[in-house]
């Protein structure tokens, strides 16, 4: 994201605040299938659903900024190698980093590390150093993947550095889409993922539209409205939901516009997506709020979920519920809204 090391910088300056900790719903899970040496992961569709409702960038140069951390309540947090940091402060990154995984207790919130680019030259060294670390990071990003080729040179650099590591369970795998060629290539780019994941130590489990990135590629003018890249974004949840991934929705760069920042997150998770990238811990609270399912609709998955209990017990067929016909799709959204209501104990 051109410019984010320049607002990072700026915006970590101010007073940071607690957001309120509530909970998304309305999202599915990822598989993980892999070789017997893993522990599985329980939860929807195998694998336990780990939310990322607000994904927060912080500068992995700033020792300070990440041990802020544990104070915000954020669902993710990403120590940047990439665009958060000047070239001249990459290595320093890196050190940190691999420092702060070691010394910081993060609790809920998931600290994942976002490394350079394939084509930047700067993703081996990133792995090398961060993959030092004692706890390592349970998922990693990669911006700007463009192709087959990319998926499979990072599968391959996961594996050169993790191999002799004893793994819990597999690293997600988290890719950026930023440019027109590789949204037009997402599905091949995913599913290959998905196909190496299954011998590799990774597993894909989202994907990240890096949108000024994009609009930069096709030459469209970035706006707060952003119709420029609605189709963009439908199709990165299209693509997304089809292989059961998260999607990760656009920044809202003008932070101190909290009104207009809740509205394109209420759009965002009205689209499909899982989550919202967030430049500064202000918008915490009103995006983990916006990707969170109301008491009412949580009440309303139980009493369908029950309703639907009595009549398979009672033998009887086909039933109505709040005015609709009872079908396998809404059953099993209902199912996911209480199932990860109960990972964040609503």
């Amino acid at each position: 994201m051109a410019g984010l090391h320049h607002h990072l910088t700026m915006l970590w300056q101010t007073a940071t605040k607690r957001s309120s900790f509530s909970f998304l719903a309305r999202f599915l899970g990822s598989s993980c299938s892999g070789n017997s040496q893993f522990t599985e992961k329980t939860g929807i569709f195998g694998k336990k659903y780990t939310p990322r409702r607000a994904v927060l960038y912080v500068p992995g140069d700033d020792e300070r900024k990440i041990k802020k951390v544990p104070t915000l309540n954020v669902d993710c947090a990403v120590l940047d190698c990439e665009d958060g940091v000047a070239l001249s402060k990459k290595e320093e990154a890196r050190k940190t980093i691999r420092k702060m995984l070691d010394e910081v207790e993060f609790g809920r919130t998931e600290c994942v590390v976002r490394m350079n680019s394939v084509d930047s030259g700067l993703a081996s060294d990133d792995m090398k150093e961060i993959f030092k670390a004692g706890r390592l990071p349970p998922t990693v990003m990669f911006p700007k993947v463009e192709s087959v080729d990319h998926i499979e040179w990072i599968s391959e650099e996961l594996f050169k550095h993790l191999q002799t590591r004893t793994l819990v369970d597999k690293i997600n795998l988290i890719i950026y889409i930023e440019s027109a060629r590789s949204l037009l290539d997402l599905r091949t780019i995913c599913q290959r993922a998905v196909d190496l994941s299954k011998q590799g130590l990774f597993v894909l489990d989202g994907v990240v539209f890096g949108s000024d990135d994009f609009c930069a590629d096709i030459g469209a003018t970035r706006t707060l409205k952003a119709k420029e890249v609605l189709l963009a974004r439908q199709t990165i949840v299209l693509v997304a939901k089809s292989l059961k991934i998260q999607a990760v929705d656009l920044v809202y760069i003008d932070y101190k516009d909290l009104k207009g920042l809740e509205e394109q997150s209420l759009e965002g998770a009205q689209m499909g997506f899982t989550g919202k990238q967030i430049i500064h811990p202000c918008q915490i609270p009103i995006v983990q709020e916006a990707f969170a399912p109301s008491a009412d609709k949580i009440e309303w998955a139980k009493n369908l979920i029950r309703e639907f209990k009595e009549h398979q017990r009672t033998g009887r067929g086909a039933f109505t519920f709040h005015g609709a016909m009872i079908d396998k799709p809404l059953l099993l959204q209902a199912q996911n809204i209480v199932q990860l209501a109960e990972i964040l104990e609503l």
